[in-house]
Parts: structure tokens; C-alpha cells; sequence
């Protein structure tokens, strides 16, 4: 099971510094907040990678 700091860093690693709707600190959410917000990233990144790929 991964911490909220390691979703917090992986988050940023990624661009994302603020919550993208709220923007307010990451750190401030729980970590099932930012385990949300770190698979609906993934799962952006995966469709964009496959429409590139489709194209």
C-alpha cells in the first residue's frame, strides 16, 4: 500500500502541484483523495498515449 506522501510526490512529479479543481495543496487531502486523483491521471495519460498510437 503506498503513503499519501508518495502519492503527493508522484502527483508532482507529474505537473500536478494543486488539486485540479479545488486548487488548494495537495497535502491537505486524504490519501484516498489523492490515490483518486493519481489513477484518473494514469488512466489520462494511458487514452492519450493510445490515441497517439491509433493515429
Amino acid at each position: 500500500m503506498y503513503s499519501k506522501g508518495w502519492f503527493v510526490k508522484e502527483l508532482r512529479a507529474r505537473g500536478v502541484m494543486v488539486h485540479p479543481l479545488l486548487r488548494n495543496h495537495l497535502g491537505l487531502y486524504k490519501e484516498s483523495e489523492l490515490r483518486h486523483l493519481y489513477y484518473k491521471l494514469l488512466e489520462k495519460e494511458q487514452e492519450s498515449k493510445s490515441d497517439l498510437e491509433g493515429s
